[in-house]
Parts: C-alpha cells; structure tokens; sequence
C-alpha cells in the first residue's frame, strides 16, 4: 500500500483532497498508470449528493471518479501489448474470467465485477493506478487524454448502439440530451443511422447535440415529441427508441414513438420502479433491450475516434485542475443547462 494524494468521498455530501493509502505494486498481467486527465461522471455526483445508488451504498470513504486516460509509467510481467510511454485510456470494470457472465461474452453483468468508485472499490481521481493490462487500451495518435477520458462513457452509447440492431437508414428518437444521450445519438450515427431526433428540456443542451450532422433537437417545452416523431416519419414511427433520461415521465407515453415492430433501447435508469405499457408493446411486437454499462466496446469507441468519424470534443464544457477538484463536483453538482462533460487534469 502507497499513500497518495486523492479526492476522497468522505461521506453523502463531503469531499476532500487528502492522502490516502492505495495499492500500487504491479504484479503480472497489470501496468501502471499515471492519470491525466478524469470525466467527472453523473454516478461520481450521484454518489457525492445521495451517498448511494441503488444497492451500492458509500459506507466508508472512497476515491471518486472512473473515466480515465493517462500514460503507461510500469509494466508488470507477461505484458506485451503496451510499453512505458503508451498513452492510454482504462475500462473500469473488471469481471471474474470465469464466470458464467464472462464465459457467455457479457461480462458487464457479471455479479462478481469490480468498478471504479463503485462502492467498496477506489475510483482514480489521483496521480497512479495500476490496473491491469488487458482492460487498458492505447490511444491513436490522434486522440487526446480528454477524448480518451470520454471513452468510457461513449462506449455506453456504443453499447446501446449495438443492442438496437441498427440497420442503415434507419430514424432513433433519443430521449434526453445529456452526456450519455448525447453520444447515443452519436453511435447511433456512427452505426448507421440517417437521423436521430434528439428531445430534451433544455435548449443549450440540444443546441450541443445539433452541432453533429443528423442531429434533430426537440425541445419538449415547446413541441410534443410525439407529434414532431409522427411529423418526421409520416406517421409511422421511429425505427428505434433510445431512453437515456432515466425519468419514469418518459415511459408514460414511449410506446407511441416506435413504428411496429420497433425497439426500445432502455439506457437511463429511474430511480424508482415505473409502469411498462406492455399491452401497447405486445400488439407493436415492440423489442426492449437493456443497456448496463457495455462490454466489447472499447476497442470499436477508440477505433472510430481515431478515424475521425467521431469528434467527442465539443463534449468537454470546461476542465479544472486536480486541486480544484471539488470545485468540478460542486459545479456538476448545480446542473447548469450548458455544461455536458467536466473533466479534471491531474498533471500541471
């Protein structure tokens, strides 16, 4: 065990930047990290106001923050894929290999997986991390540590991408404009989307989201997104649904927006268990898909991040350096309109 300097979740409601004891020695098959720069995530917020997230209850304090890239310092014995130097970013999860979950391909259901600042598991809003080699991916040259920081949270959309089954051509409706609905819209392009009607309360969010070609923002103040869909498709639906809001209000009239035979891709979580119209699903022969996190996607996030075809750039609201890190939780803290990712630079 090291002691490191790290924004440490004390408790509901308190953050400090103090020392904390961490293990740092790298052993086989793991390398170590020295990060540059972490996303501040909606569960590392949720966490800091509500002290818990379902089950995962914070009991004793714990290192935030799980949307990371940095640059490979320590290479541990039977690593040969990466070397010191290697600019790279990191998958949080880490599964059991032999589970049946990992056996049958989704280890991101795994019962048994380990999560960055995912109670009781430290997160990486500190200097290093050892982490091991084979969730650690390498950079393109042509992508940063702030886009490699926002791989992970893409590789959400990309997950949701898969899980709908999108055919070329096809129109999605995504339902909320926030970072993770954002780059739903976005994968959803990359996987072959002519169109993805983005709706959402707040316009200088859908005002970042129709900086993407193929984006239509809908702001539901002012337009039913029901009519605006029907408007589009002439009446016929949309080819696949993404709720990415988490609010229980969004199901109450969902089934309305997929065509027949359609599909629901279920991305935000509420809070609380809400009413499933499934006799409007059955007689559509509407297909609902499930997204937790992802699994397989990195390499495919990356991959398309480093041809060019995805820019996560105009994502990034604002940066703040690691001693102003509560400052970065507080302000995601406030939900301003305009901000969709705020990130946190570890090195000076």
């Amino acid at each position: 065990m090291s002691q490191v300097r790290a924004l440490v979740l004390e408790r509901q409601h308190e953050l400090a930047l103090r020392d904390i004891e961490l293990p740092l020695e790298v052993g086989p098959g793991m390398v170590k990290v020295a990060i540059h720069t972490v996303g501040v995530c909606g569960s590392d917020v949720h966490y800091y106001t509500h002290g818990k997230i379902g089950p995962f209850v914070v009991k004793e304090p714990m290192v935030l923050g799980h949307e990371a890239a940095g640059t490979v310092v320590e290479v541990g014995e039977g690593v040969t894929h990466l070397k010191v130097g290697d600019r790279v970013c990191m998958e949080p999860g880490i599964p059991d290999p032999n589970s049946k979950s990992s056996r049958l391909g989704m280890y991101n259901v795994d019962p048994a997986v380990r999560f960055w600042a995912t109670p009781p598991v430290h997160g990486v809003l500190t200097r290093e991390v050892v982490h091991p080699a084979n969730y650690t991916f390498k950079l393109p040259d042509n992508v940063s540590f702030a886009e490699g920081a926002m791989v992970e949270p893409f590789a959400v959309g990309m997950q949701a991408a898969h899980k709908a089954r999108i055919a070329p051509g096809d129109t999605a409706v995504v339902l909320g404009a926030g970072p993770i609905g954002t780059m739903v819209a976005i994968a959803a392009l990359a996987g072959g989307c002519a169109r993805a009607i983005v709706a959402d309360l707040a316009q200088p969010k859908l005002d970042i989201a129709a900086r993407y070609q193929g984006v239509i923002p809908v702001n539901i103040r002012e337009k039913s997104i029901i009519e605006e869909v029907r408007r589009l498709t002439d009446d016929w639906g949309a080819d696949v649904v993404f709720e990415c809001s988490g609010s229980p209000k969004a199901w109450e009239t969902i089934m309305d927006l997929p065509r027949p035979g359609g599909a629901i891709v279920v991305v935000g979580l509420p809070v609380e268990p809400v009413a499933v119209d499934i006799a409007a699903a059955s007689t559509k022969e509407l297909r609902i898909e499930n997204v937790f996190r992802y699994a397989h996607q990195y390499e495919r996030a990356i991959a398309l991040m480093g041809s060019g075809r995805v820019d996560l750039k105009p994502l990034i609201s604002e940066t703040f350096t690691f001693e102003d890190s509560v400052k970065a939780f507080d302000r995601a803290v406030e939900g301003r309109p305009g901000d969709v990712k705020l990130q946190i630079r570890m090195v000076e």
